[in-house]
């Protein structure tokens, strides 16, 4: 099953609030979710969003894709986690390159 973290849309007409959700991608935006991760509101000018970092994390590293809108909200509101997702992307990425230069050697 894949799974993204994703702004899900409440509120009212030209009012809207969002959450910060983990769901199945084949759910509709304002559908069922697996987690609620935490919240945005646009309209309030301070403390205006919430996240669970360690929760977001959790997801992260266990393979959830996230949303551009919701990696912009979580790296405002909780950066070292996407810090600490992009480090563990490098390292995997510096993993392969090691290994394809190896076999690439092997061959050789």
């Amino acid at each position: 099953m894949a799974v993204k973290i994703r702004l899900r849309q409440q509120g009212r007409v030209n009012r809207q609030t969002y959450r910060v959700v983990v769901t199945d991608v084949r759910t509709k935006r304002d559908g069922k979710y697996l987690e609620n991760l935490g919240w945005y509101d646009p309209f309030k000018a301070e403390n205006n969003a919430e996240v669970d970092a360690e929760r977001a994390l959790f997801w992260l590293n266990q393979g959830a894709e996230i949303t551009h809108e919701a990696e912009k909200l979580i790296a405002r509101l909780a950066p070292d986690v996407i810090a600490q997702w992009n480090d563990r992307r490098q390292a995997k990425r510096t993993k392969m390159a090691a290994q394809r230069r190896n076999l690439k050697k092997a061959k050789a």
